[in-house]
């Protein structure tokens, strides 16, 4: 039996930069981090060559080729798993429409323990182009690729998408004062709501080409947001959380909703200083910056909404467990 533990993720500053039909030919940014909530994989070894699948749903087939989990089966073929296991998948939060990259660290987090299955180590770069093109390539879902290089990173990180289709990623490296700072002054609130991100998100991709300046423009508050954390200036990247998400709203018309809007307006008027609905929009997870001293204030004035607190996790996936016992198939 093998456990692989993969975080979840939030996105600060340039999400939409990852899209290949944008960074093949302006170049994309973003600024995102690790958070310590997860997905776990659980791969065990059958006596029979049946293989089962436990999620929302209970798969029982006897070929990859049958399983209608469209991640579990591609991972299976790309790792060369073909029969005689079960599979199960955990996550900490809604898995669908959560806004916090929760498919990429499924795809992830099942590509790593089926090669750690089989015996074979895989790095943090072959999982996350793996996943890519599982996802991406494969699946042609109309995404990007922060959440898989995120996930099989782990940390708080400046990934550059290079117009080569090279993707570099460089640790965002504060101080650990600096790094709780930050942490204490961020607020997730589930906003009850959620979303297929796939229908937000082919309407962005369509749009693209109208939304050349925009995407121009959140690429470069990369670069501010992160010199603003170094600075410790949460004010300054509060500021450039909340310019960035009416940026981000001009990219499809399903992204936010005047209650979503109502909901912001709220956080800001307690005292936060700037945030954004959570990956694709349009519902999951309301990301804030607001001084602990507000904190309080904002949580009543969302009373309704559950407060999600976390920290920021400096792990990718990783294996949990880990029971190879002798070859008796």
């Amino acid at each position: 039996m093998v456990i692989t533990q993969t975080p979840l993720r939030i996105s600060f500053t340039g999400g939409g930069t990852d899209f290949p039909d944008f960074y093949l030919r302006e170049g994309g940014a973003v600024l995102n981090a690790a958070i310590d909530k997860y997905v776990l994989v659980i791969v065990k070894e059958r006596f029979d060559e049946k293989i089962y699948i436990n999620y929302s749903r209970k798969e029982i087939v006897d070929s990859v080729d049958e399983i209608q989990h469209d991640l579990v089966r591609e991972a299976m073929r790309k790792a060369g798993v073909t029969a005689g296991v079960e599979i199960t998948t955990l996550a900490d939060v809604p898995s669908e429409g959560s806004g916090l990259g929760s498919s990429s660290s499924v795809t992830i987090g099942l590509l790593n323990a089926l090669y750690i299955y089989q015996g074979i180590q895989q790095t943090a770069e072959t999982l996350a182009r793996q996943a890519c093109e599982i996802e991406i390539d494969t699946l042609k879902r109309p995404i990007g690729k922060q959440d898989q290089y995120i996930a099989a990173y782990g940390g708080l990180r400046h990934l550059t998408f290079q117009p080569d289709g090279d993707v570099v990623v460089k640790a965002v490296g504060l101080p650990a004062p600096l790094r709780r700072d930050l942490e204490n002054h961020l607020m997730l609130f589930f906003t009850r709501r959620t979303r297929r991100a796939e229908t937000i998100l082919s309407e962005q991709h369509a749009r693209m080409p109208d939304n050349l300046a925009v995407l121009q423009s959140m690429r470069e508050q990369v670069r501010e947001f992160r010199a603003a954390l170094e600075r410790g200036d949460f004010g300054e990247a509060g500021r450039v959380l909340h310019d960035g998400w009416h940026l981000k709203k001009r990219l499809a018309s399903q992204i936010t909703n005047p209650e979503l809007d109502a909901l912001y307006e709220r956080a800001l008027s307690a005292g936060a200083l700037g945030g954004k609905i959570a990956g694709a929009g349009g519902g999951g997870f309301l990301l804030l910056v607001c001084p602990v001293q507000n904190q309080r204030r904002v949580r009543e004035e969302l009373a309704e909404l559950r407060d999600l607190p976390f920290h920021l996790e400096p792990d990718g996936s990783k294996v949990i467990f880990n029971n190879r016992r002798y070859v008796w198939k």
